[in-house]
């Protein structure tokens, strides 16, 4: 598996509002106990987060491993109003799915599946 090391360009693929309907590190009650848990991404690959009592500001960019596009992004929020920080990725698992990874410096990691909000 190789990376490509081209610059960073914006994709309109991942832009849009994601709801989170999976989690493997956290059962729906949490991930959705104080809003529907999503993901936000614009067209300047800069977003939002929130599931469960953790959200945070997206800062992203496209990527290729292979021929598969993902989008890698830092994030910078809270944790239950405590600073929290991490990283994370997604792929297209169809047009209306993404799937990936979020990690929070320091603690957790999940893998997630959102769909497109229409």
């Amino acid at each position: 598996m190789t990376i490509s090391r081209k610059a960073k360009k914006k994709s309109k693929k991942f832009e849009g509002s994601w709801h989170i309907q999976e989690m493997d590190a956290w059962d729906e009650d949490y991930f959705n106990m104080d809003v529907q848990a999503y993901f936000q991404i614009e067209s300047n690959n800069l977003g939002h987060f929130q599931f469960g009592l953790v959200s945070g500001q997206l800062d992203g960019a496209t990527d290729k491993i292979g021929e598969e596009e993902i989008f890698i992004f830092s994030w910078e929020g809270n944790d239950e109003c405590d600073p929290a920080s991490g990283c994370g990725w997604c792929r297209l698992r169809d047009e209306n799915t993404i799937e990936g990874s979020i990690k929070l410096h320091l603690g957790d990691n999940s893998t997630f599946v959102a769909e497109r909000v229409e």
